[in-house]
Formats: C-alpha cells, structure tokens, sequence
C-alpha cells in the first residue's frame, strides 16, 4: 500500500482469533498495512475494533492461550517477527519497538522511584555503566519537561500528565525507531492532552521515530498522522493518507465517524448517529461486517465480503457499492 521503498513495518494478511470457552472472537481478520520511516499512522475504531489487539501482536505481548495468531505475518526491518525467539523478542521490545499503554496510572511501578524505571530500560538495551544509565534517564525527564530532581519522586507523587511523561520518557529512552500509543492522552483532560500530543510530535520529530498512533479522536488523527487506517470488526475498512480520509471519505462507517462529530460552523439540534450496534465478536455478519447498520446496504452486502480497491493512488476502500459510486462521479 506504500509507494516508499524504505519501509519499516508491513503487516501481512494477519488474523488473530481469542479461543475461549464461550466461542471463538474474530479480533483482527485479514489485516494488511504498511509503515514508512518516519511516518505516522492513525489506526481509528470504536472500542473492540481490534486495534489493542493488532498492536499487542506487533509487540509479540498477547496472551497465549486464548489468543492465537492464525494465519498472516508481521514484518519489522525486513524480518518476521513472529519467527523471533522470546529473547530475541525482548531485545527488540523497548530497544527498537516501544509502545505507550491507555493508562499511566497502572504502567508505572509505584514502589520505585521514576528515575530507577527509565534507567533500568536503558540498561537493559545500552551497554554501559548504571551511572551512564541514570545519566540517561534524568535526560530524558527533561526531555519530557520534568526537572531532573523530581526523578527521585515515585508515581503517586506526580498527576496524571506528569506521569504520561514519565511513561513517554520510558518508551524513548532507548531511541526506538517504531513507538506505538495506544491512546495515550485517554485519561488526561483536554489542555494536558495538548501538551502530550506537543510533546509526543516534537519527540517524533526529533527522534525520527515511526508512529502507531491507536485512537478514536478525529481530531488527534488530523493534527499527528500522515495515514490513516480505519477499522472495523477486526477489519481494516478504509486505509489512505490523511488528506484522502478526511477530504475523500468513501466507506459508510468513515462517513458515520466523521457525521458524528458535532460541526461548530452549522446548527445542528442532533448529532447523526451510526444506527445499531457494534456487531458480537464471536458471531460476526455474513458478508460485510457493517451491512446490518449501513445506509447503502445492498442485496449482495449481506453475501460477499469485500474486496479493499484502490480508488486514487493510495487510497483503498472495502465497498464495492461507494467505490462504483465514486468512479462514476
């Protein structure tokens, strides 16, 4: 889906299935992405998408059993990274592949000073003395703009945007070249998730890192990525640069996402809502997964999984019916 030749990650045909007792959930199915250095990728949905998921399988962290990666591969600097051995794994988890959880409040150690939890990622991926380690890590609270003094504090001493900090500083301490947020401005209010998503940009920038950025704010996607993959029911639905999704939306549930956000230039005495709810994991539709709520639904919706097309280079859309639409436009 990249026209960039120096591609970091590429995700191949990846299905991922939780076996449980009360069934089998369709957490991510046929899922094919591409990521460039340096770029960003917004990857968009409702809670349950599967977009934790797909992320966790990057990291090589699912729970096994009950999850089970199916079919697909993960490639990362040119190597699969499901063949990797757990110790191989854990060289590459922090060292090039970091990942910021929804949560500061639980992934911090609260009985360890802040301090200590930096340094100790960076001597587990630096070669160096604890010295050059600590060095390190009081670099990169102030990187993240918190005084180097304050490193001897523990979590609890620090609010909830202090600790996303601490948490940002943890995953950049070792250079990663891929940092994967999982909605990390989730439990912060609005003007520190401002400075959040500041800081996480300008350390992107400076850094040069490659970015997942896991979300379902719009707005966060429009101001941080260069792509955007939205998905649905384990599927990606729509996948395209930035401009293409937000000037050029095409899938029925793109268009629900955006109608659903309230337009400050318009009176609107109701926000447009999906219709219906996000479909049981474990007994998914036949055919397309969001026929049962979409307006343009037809006879062969209910019938035929679609295909994802290429309506401009660059832009691919999983509807048929939109995609007919649109070329005849």
């Amino acid at each position: 889906m990249s026209d960039n030749h120096e591609l970091l990650l590429q995700i191949k045909d990846l299905t991922i299935h939780y076996v449980t007792e009360s069934g089998r959930v369709h957490a991510v199915e046929g899922l094919n992405l591409e990521l460039a250095r340096g770029e960003t990728l917004g990857f968009v949905g409702e809670t349950g998408a599967g977009k934790t998921t797909t992320a966790l399988g990057i990291m090589r962290l699912l729970p096994m059993p009950p999850a089970r990666i199916e079919s697909g591969d993960i490639i990362f600097e040119g190597e699969s990274l499901l063949t990797k051995s757990a110790a191989q794994m854990r060289a590459i988890r922090g060292g090039k592949i970091a990942m910021i959880f929804q949560d500061p409040m639980t992934s911090l150690d609260p009985v360890v000073p802040v301090l200590d939890q930096i340094a100790e990622m960076v001597e587990l991926h630096h070669k160096g003395t604890k010295a050059d380690a600590r060095k390190r890590a009081g670099d990169m609270l102030e990187l993240v703009g918190i005084p180097r003094e304050r490193g001897s504090a523990y979590p609890h001493q620090f609010s909830g945007g202090m600790k996303q900090r601490v948490v940002i500083a943890i995953a950049l301490a070792c250079d990663p070249t891929l940092l994967i947020a999982d909605e990390p401005t989730t439990a912060l209010d609005v003007t520190i998730q401002a400075q959040v998503l500041e800081l996480m940009h300008q350390l992107k920038e400076k850094f040069r890192t490659s970015m997942i950025m896991i979300t379902h704010d719009l707005g966060i996607v429009a101001e941080m990525c260069d792509k955007v993959a939205i998905m649905y029911a384990g599927r990606v639905v729509e996948y395209g640069s930035t401009a293409d999704i937000y000037e050029t939306r095409l899938h029925p549930y793109t268009e629900g996402l955006f109608n659903s956000l309230p337009d400050l230039d318009s009176e609107q005495e109701e926000l447009k809502v999906i219709h219906g709810l996000m479909p049981d994991p474990t007994n998914l539709p036949t055919g397309c997964c969001f026929h049962p709520r979409c307006p343009y639904a037809a006879e062969e919706c209910s019938k035929v999984s679609p295909e994802m097309t290429e309506v401009s280079p660059g832009h691919f859309v999983a509807c048929p019916v939109r995609t007919a639409s649109f070329v005849k436009n």
